[in-house]
């Protein structure tokens, strides 16, 4: 089972029903959600859908990754893979495939297992290795409170990871939100 153009649509809905004033910074995604293409796909191009996860710790510290092929500090999170049953759910698996953190480790704040932290639409570079042109990825960010854990990251995509407070989040907005958890 995948995660199908219904629940991208439906969590789209309840996401802007708690934040109406981001509907223009998902715009493209919510165009693309009327073509026929499948989003959760990695190989629908010039968008498809990613699920990030915002861990924050008990002192609300947030785990940051350094991405290997971007180079830049990003939250645990990637593609939406074909077995994955929830937007949710690929969330918990990224972070876990990226950090080692168990799923059974981590906990939704109230409301947020249904509705994302945050919803960022975000150009990511022609990557010739993956043969894949400029492309979108409507990122769905899920927050969670996690347990100490033993960091154990995926060495083939990360090169490095930090505890780092809110503020040091890709964007404010970002920042903003998950410092008000």
């Amino acid at each position: 089972m995948t995660v199908t153009r219904q629940e991208i649509s439906v969590v789209l809905e309840r996401y802007l029903a708690t934040y109406p004033d981001r509907t223009p910074d998902v715009a493209r995604l919510t165009a693309a959600l009327g073509s026929a293409q499948d989003l959760a796909s990695r190989k629908t191009f010039p968008l498809h859908v990613t699920c990030s996860a915002a861990a924050i710790d008990a002192t609300g510290q947030v785990l940051m990754i350094h991405h290997r092929a971007l180079e830049r500090w990003l939250l645990p999170g990637g593609h939406v893979e074909p077995e994955d049953r929830s937007l949710y759910g690929a969330a918990l698996r990224e972070l876990e495939e990226e950090t080692g953190i168990p799923w059974q480790h981590a906990v939704s704040p109230p409301t947020h297992d249904v509705i994302p932290v945050d919803i960022d639409v975000h150009e990511i570079p022609v990557n010739p290795a993956k043969d894949e042109p400029e492309h979108l990825h409507a990122d769905f960010r899920y927050a969670f409170w996690v347990k100490d854990s033993q960091i154990s990251i995926q060495l083939d995509e990360v090169t490095a990871f930090a505890w780092r407070s809110p503020a040091d989040l890709p964007t404010p907005r970002l920042a903003a939100s998950v410092a008000a958890i």
